[in-house]
């Protein structure tokens, strides 16, 4: 019972909230590299009609994390700095989303230990978004040298 409680209590929620906005971060950095796989994709002229785009892009939704790492490295010039932190935020996210509390339960009873905790998920958190706003920043200028944005405002209008 006494468990039960700990992991109610306010310290333990922050916990799992900060799990939460990793899991969370590290799905819109997938979500960023969907974008930018197809918007590369459309560059190279690899996508014949919107059909196509469309089944393409709900393919890319289904790929994990890895499979989107190891793609996009293919198609986008990324600088091997760039590519390493791509690896190494996929290799963490693999670790918070299937392991983290298995190996760390634990910390999880004591204020010291889900403070760490807390910590590692605050730095793997601003990485995933830093990585995902860097990812954004591309998709957006391509998605201008592509035209795309005047076609958009031709929409509008």
């Amino acid at each position: 019972m006494k468990q039960t409680r700990l992991l109610d209590s306010e310290h333990s929620k922050e916990l799992f909230a900060y799990f939460g906005l990793a899991v969370y971060y590290s799905q819109a950095l997938e979500q960023q590299l969907v974008n930018l796989l197809m918007l590369m994709k459309i560059s190279q002229g690899k996508v014949p009609t919107e059909e196509d785009l469309a089944d393409l892009y709900h393919q890319k939704l289904s790929n994990s994390l890895g499979q989107l790492v190891n793609e996009i490295q293919h198609h986008f010039p990324f600088s091997e700095e760039e590519t390493a932190k791509l690896k190494e935020v996929w290799k963490l996210r693999n670790y918070i989303v299937h392991d983290y509390f298995k190996e760390r339960i634990q910390e999880t009873f004591s204020p010291a230990g889900r403070s760490r905790m807390i910590r590692e998920l605050t730095s793997f958190k601003e990485q995933a978004q830093e990585l995902e706003r860097k990812l954004q920043k591309y998709t957006s200028e391509l998605y201008t040298k592509l035209g795309l944005d005047n076609e958009t405002e031709k929409a509008r209008t």
